[in-house]
């Protein structure tokens, strides 16, 4: 992350500050960095997707996918996405559009029905609490919120969670079922756990016999550097430690194919695989397999996802390095900001001196430019410092992009020495 000392005259900065401020308003800006959504030009690149599967209708083992049935999903499809997933294909399962969807089930499904290794149903419990790293996703959070969950947040470090606070929690309070793990290229920091991190993870004591990591593997192969970041198998790692069901896999093909219409992989130990499909049986007869073959003929194999990707990289990172040169130029030396330069994934993280995110956000909606809500990233949307500012670039072309983060800038740049001055 990129700081810089305080700068001195104050006076002058701000009074330009202000005058650059007027002229952005002045501009008739409409711009939208809320949301990491693939760009219509990432999008394109899976256009032959919707043309098949063509006249073909039959799995590698024969399977007619236009039928009902085969609730594990396709097999070669879990074979894809096995190593990418670190998960063996036998405990991974193919479903839907939505990994989301699928930790909101399993969700449901420990709160109603008694999870493996568990005494009870988790709505029987008097207290449920997840640890939430943060800065962290909103919608992790928002799940909690929607089952009254209760949330704890646990300070980010470069290798992850801080983990003595993680092993210190998950230890004394058998209330502590849970925590949200984004482990490659973490939203919205970019963050990749260390193999220390993925080792404590797997071997910690928990009070709570059946406490789950959800570990949301979202980003597994979206690089945007050539050093393709790697991290260390979270699931072989707990059953080796004696925690075989403690692990819960996520992942999607929704921002490397068609966002709306890709597949979501869940996988995990053979224990709680049945668990989940037991459960899974009783709301579907099966997922879209014809969906699932089409994205087999696609991708082709794991090193088809691989070249793919490249090509989502080539637009993408121009992108990044117009964000992390314009913070730069613009914010470089001042001491109100710092930033992340991720490796991967979709989102840089602005960081402007402590209670001053919300009015930044808002300068910036007024002058047109729109941004996630201060404080989306931390529990019930409260970032106690009032600091992090979530930066989506993938979505608005590069002219627009360039001109939201100038604007952003200009809006740090007015509450920052706004607040020097007071």
């Amino acid at each position: 992350m990129t700081t810089e000392p305080i700068h001195a005259d104050t006076a002058g900065l701000l009074a330009r500050a202000r005058q650059d401020y007027q002229d952005l308003a002045g501009r008739g800006l409409s711009l939208d960095l809320t949301r990491g959504k693939p760009a219509p030009e990432q999008l394109d690149l899976s256009e032959d997707l919707l043309s098949l599967p063509g006249g073909r209708h039959t799995a590698a083992d024969g399977t007619d996918v236009r039928n009902y049935g085969g609730l594990q999903g396709l097999p070669e499809l879990r074979e894809i996405f096995a190593g990418l997933l670190q998960v063996p294909a036998a405990q991974l399962l193919a479903a839907g559009n939505s990994s989301l969807e699928l930790m909101h089930d399993c969700l449901v499904h420990a709160l109603l029905s008694v999870m493996p290794g568990a005494k009870a149903r988790w709505a029987d419990e008097e207290r449920i609490v997840f640890l939430c790293p943060v800065p962290g996703y909103d919608r992790h959070f928002a799940l909690c919120e929607r089952f009254g969950i209760e949330m704890v947040a646990v300070p980010m470090t470069a290798d992850g969670p801080d983990m003595d606070t993680v092993e210190r929690l998950a230890a004394e309070d058998p209330a502590v079922k849970g925590i949200w793990c984004v482990p490659k290229y973490s939203n919205p920091d970019g963050t990749c756990y260390s193999d220390a991190t993925v080792a404590r993870l797997a071997a910690m004591p928990t009070a709570a016999p059946d406490f789950r990591i959800f570990w949301d593997n979202a980003y597994a192969a979206h690089h945007l550097t050539d050093e393709r970041v790697e991290i260390a198998d979270l699931l072989g790692a707990a059953a080796e430690a004696g925690h075989p069901d403690r692990v819960f896999v996520f992942g999607s093909t929704s921002k490397m194919t068609a966002a709306g219409a890709g597949v979501a992989f869940f996988g995990s130990s053979p224990a709680n695989v049945k668990w989940l499909l037991a459960n899974n049986a009783k709301r579907s007869i099966g997922p879209d397999k014809v969906n699932q073959l089409r994205h087999v003929m696609f991708l082709r194999d794991a090193e088809g996802v691989r070249a793919h990707m490249e090509r989502h990289r080539a637009l993408l990172q121009p992108k990044f390095e117009a964000v992390a040169r314009i913070l730069q130029q613009e914010l470089g030396g001042t001491g109100l900001a710092k930033w992340t330069s991720p490796k991967g994934g979709y989102f840089v993280t602005l960081e402007v001196p402590d209670g001053c995110a919300k009015e930044v956000v808002r300068r910036a909606a007024e002058a047109g430019i729109v941004l996630t809500p201060a404080g989306a990233t931390h529990p019930y949307g409260k970032d106690p410092r009032d600091a992090v500012i979530r930066i989506a670039p993938s979505y608005p072309g590069l002219k627009e992009l360039e001109q939201a983060i100038e604007g952003l800038a200009v809006c740090v740049r007015l509450v920052g020495y706004e607040r020097q001055a007071a």
